[in-house]
């Protein structure tokens, strides 16, 4: 398994979600949990995924996710579990 994480930032809108998902889909990026809030109009998520099947290279996966951020008006950051565990150490 290759563990990565999404974070999506940024004003919520429609169908944020509905893009991300429907990208990793088409990639065989498979969903292992996600979590979602909106606070005050601002959409936050949070994704684990497992790539090891993608069709894609990772650094391929992390321009087009930076890609479709940036086509729907939100910070979209995938990073490997474990450099994200790293930079998040207290």
């Amino acid at each position: 398994m290759n563990k990565a994480i999404i974070t999506v930032v940024g004003r919520d809108t429609v169908g944020i979600i509905a893009r991300v998902c429907t990208y990793l889909s088409n990639h065989h990026v498979n969903v292992l949990d996600i979590s979602q809030t909106i606070i005050d109009g601002f959409f936050n998520m949070m994704m684990i995924v497992d790539y090891a099947d993608a069709d894609r290279e990772f650094g391929d996966i992390v321009n087009d996710l930076d890609a479709i951020g940036e086509g729907i008006g939100v910070r979209i950051r995938c990073q490997r579990e474990e450099i994200f565990t790293k930079m998040h150490r207290v």
